[in-house]
């Protein structure tokens, strides 16, 4: 079934586990991770992000996504993730996303709260949530060790302050990870989350999960994240169960691999992240 994420994540954050944010970025992807979801009988975040959508159009994701959650049994959100361009975010939001990000995480602390506002005022009209992002999570290229330099990290009182003023969902948090696959080692701040999490009643979210460790991922999940982003992994995983004996095998029969990596890479990151079923007791 489709639904919005406000439920999915309230409940995630009650019940101290994470609901999985994968990014998908063609057809084998989407039924990949839905098929992981049914396997495992657990809540999906099918998230499309901006920079995939030359690859896989905001309209064409909607109606497959909807297509799929209509004729599954497990809550299933869609979710248009860092969204840069505004007129790209109300795309979504029209065409039935039912979550949406907002990534203003490189502009200036009053510039994300505006461009953020002008959103959940929008996306809130049509019963659609909105995740937005404080602090910033670059690419491993320029992964920083929080010991060494915390600027891009999140600080508790930008966390309070811009979730106040901007009414948003849920909040996207810099503690240590990169998007992409890391050049150095991830150090997760784990000090920082538990203090952003005593005082920000809203559900947290972790962007760059991938390569971040198992257990820093669930230490993560315990210490109060609701949703983690996968994308990266995925990709290696679809790449690495179709890479030996590439050249001997039909095309068509690397895509049912690559789509069998998929789900079992996110199979793997639903036990990371200690999901529950919401409706099982």
């Amino acid at each position: 079934m489709l639904v919005n994420t406000k439920q999915m994540l309230e409940a995630a954050k009650k019940g101290n586990y994470a609901v999985p944010g994968a990014n998908v970025f063609n057809l084998e992807s989407i039924k990949g991770v839905i098929g992981a979801a049914r396997e495992k009988n657990l809540p999906l975040m099918v998230c499309l992000a901006e920079v995939h959508t030359p690859e896989l159009g905001i309209e064409e994701t909607a109606r497959i996504v909807k297509y799929y959650a209509k004729e599954s049994e497990q809550e299933i959100a869609l979710h248009f993730d860092h969204g840069f361009t505004p007129e790209l975010i109300r795309q979504a939001i029209d065409a039935g996303f039912t979550s949406v990000m907002v990534d203003g995480s490189s502009l200036p602390f009053h510039e994300n709260v505006e461009k953020t506002k002008e959103i959940v005022e929008y996306a809130h009209k049509k019963g659609v949530t909105v995740e937005a992002e404080i602090g910033h999570v670059g690419g491993g290229e320029s992964y920083l060790d929080p010991e060494d330099d915390d600027t891009m990290l999140t600080t508790v009182e930008e966390a309070k302050e811009f979730a106040r003023l901007t009414g948003v969902d849920s909040l996207a948090v810099s503690i240590g990870t990169a998007h992409g696959e890391y050049k150095g080692t991830p150090h997760l701040d784990f000090e920082r989350l538990q203090e952003i999490a005593d005082c920000v009643e809203i559900p947290l979210v972790l962007h760059g999960g991938s390569g971040s460790g198992d257990e820093n991922l669930t230490k993560a999940v315990k210490l109060g994240i609701c949703k983690v982003n996968i994308c990266t992994d995925l990709m290696i995983a679809a790449r690495d169960y179709t890479k030996e004996g590439y050249g001997e095998r039909s095309y068509y029969d690397s895509m049912t691999l690559a789509q069998e990596g998929i789900k079992d890479c996110l199979k793997h990151y639903y036990d990371v992240f200690l999901t529950k079923n919401p409706s099982e007791k």
